[in-house]
């Protein structure tokens, strides 16, 4: 028993010994100086880069604004305007204008009120509900199979007798009647623009742009059977209504809010593109839609949607500045990179003046050297840039509306002389004063005449070369357009 005992002391007297100077207030002290001499370094290393990061940050903006720029949100925020003269201040678009306020008040409860939009199919799933003729696929809405489908749908009222085809689409249509009245008699007002609050809270989202979208769809249905039956002059005001709905979103300083505009004027593009391929238009009517159409200039709008972007960044960084999570000076540094690139790379790939979009150069953001390596220093970008997707739509909806102008334009000319020019220049000055350009390219758009008596006209396209005009689409279980290759083209269906 001694033995062992003598063979075990000293290993034990050895981790006493340590475990006493391990937990000896001396070590301990110096443990806690150690800490505290760590802590201290690290809060001025994070104080020192907080401080470089700020400066960094100061002077750019000053050198900037120095140039005219400006990086708050509140700069692009639009102005109010008097109730009375805003087209959104009307009783139908209440509820959804009421929740969007609650919301940036703090009560994000979720209500039973009905958020100012319409059901043109009827709470019927949309895989069983007829489509709409595209002017990009080049066919026209078959209003038979919505007169089947508002027939068999107890949603929507319908007589026991069945009308023409035109008749009971309209009559069905008539469940929004009140609704499209309102609108309609509100849309000569000379301001359009919903309260925005997100210069208050950057995370809120925007409600009623999707609302829009429903409703412009209700929009085009009617003015498409309207002009099935005979009643011009009616779709062109349901146009119009689908225009200001349109007007509305243009002063929010947001890409989301650019990108359903754009869906919007796609609406409100397919039913003239209907009535000029039947020929349903009178020569009034069609100076109007091509002074309305031609007079929409978004490359201008998206050089302000790409500020307004940028405006909001910085919005949303302060606001995460604000929560003492991050570094400030991370933040900062991320904020620099990221205004650098609205300042260097975004802004550059518009030129509203020559009316002109460089995709070529919108092609090469997806693989810029500043942000191929990823740093403590631009880890918000790709959180917090845009994407070319939204300079892809801008450009050919734009090419759109200028094909749609020109159209108008080329119409009157048939409906004056008969046939349709050999050249486009014959439409100046009589017809059209200016013949606007290809938006990608800057060359004049292409036209010619076609076998069937019609024409194409067409914009090169986001691959910048002359295809003939020749679309290219994705296949699937529907056609889709590829906005990436091919042509944009403006063509009528053979068979109308």
């Amino acid at each position: 028993m001694k033995t062992s005992e003598n063979s075990t002391g000293p290993g034990r007297s050895l981790f006493a010994r340590f475990f006493r100077w391990l937990f000896s207030w001396k070590t301990l002290r110096r443990a806690l100086l150690s800490l505290v001499g760590l802590f201290t370094l690290i809060a001025l290393l994070v104080t020192e880069e907080n401080w470089r990061g700020k400066r960094a940050w100061e002077n750019f903006k000053r050198e900037w604004e120095a140039k005219g720029e400006r990086f708050d949100l509140a700069a692009f925020m639009p102005k109010p305007v008097p109730d009375d003269q805003n087209f959104v201040m009307t009783p139908f678009f209440a509820p959804v204008r009421e929740k969007e306020r609650r919301m940036a008040s703090g009560d994000w409860r979720d209500t039973n009120v009905l958020q100012s939009t319409l059901d043109i199919y009827g709470s019927v799933s949309n895989k069983r509900a007829p489509l709409f003729g595209n002017l990009k696929t080049g066919k026209l809405t078959d209003l038979l199979e919505w007169q089947k489908f508002y027939l068999g749908n107890t949603n929507f009222p319908s007589i026991p007798q069945p009308q023409t085809t035109a008749k009971d689409v309209l009559f069905a249509l008539e469940k929004f009647g009140p609704v499209l009245k309102q609108l309609r008699e509100v849309s000569h007002r000379p301001y359009a623009q919903f309260p925005l609050y997100q210069d208050k809270d950057p995370m809120l989202p925007l409600i009623h742009l999707s609302n829009l979208k429903s409703v412009a769809s209700v929009l085009r249905l009617r003015a498409t059977a309207f002009l099935a039956d005979d009643q011009s002059e009616e779709s062109l005001q349901d146009v119009k209504v689908i225009l200001r709905l349109a007007d509305s979103l243009k002063p929010e300083p947001f890409l989301i809010s650019h990108l359903a505009r754009l869906s919007v004027l796609e609406i409100s593009v397919n039913p003239v593109w209907e009535g000029l391929a039947r020929h349903q238009w009178s020569a009034p009517e069609l100076l109007d839609l091509q002074r309305l159409l031609g007079s929409i200039e978004l490359l201008a709008d998206y050089e302000h949607i790409i500020r307004g972007e940028r405006a909001g960044s910085n919005n949303i960084l302060a606001w995460l500045r604000s929560g003492r999570r991050i570094p400030s000076g991370l933040l900062y540094q991320n904020q620099i990179r990221i205004d650098r690139f609205y300042q260097l790379r975004a802004l550059p790939l518009v030129d509203a003046g020559l009316h002109r979009l460089y995709p070529g150069q919108c092609n090469q953001l997806t693989n810029l050297p500043e942000f191929r390596k990823k740093t403590l220093y631009n880890f918000l970008a790709p959180l917090l840039l845009p994407s070319i997707g939204g300079a892809v739509k801008t450009a050919h909806e734009q090419a759109v509306l200028d094909q749609a102008a020109v159209a108008c334009a080329l119409e009157r000319y048939r409906l004056a002389l008969g046939q349709y020019p050999e050249t486009l220049d014959a439409l100046i000055p009589q017809f059209i004063e200016k013949l606007p350009t290809d938006v990608v390219g800057g060359q004049p758009l292409r036209y010619r005449h076609t076998d069937d008596g019609q024409f194409v006209l067409y914009s090169v396209g986001w691959n910048e070369k002359d295809d003939g005009g020749v679309i290219a689409y994705d296949q699937g279980k529907t056609l889709i357009l590829n906005d990436n290759r091919g042509d944009w083209v403006w063509r009528y269906p053979t068979n109308r």
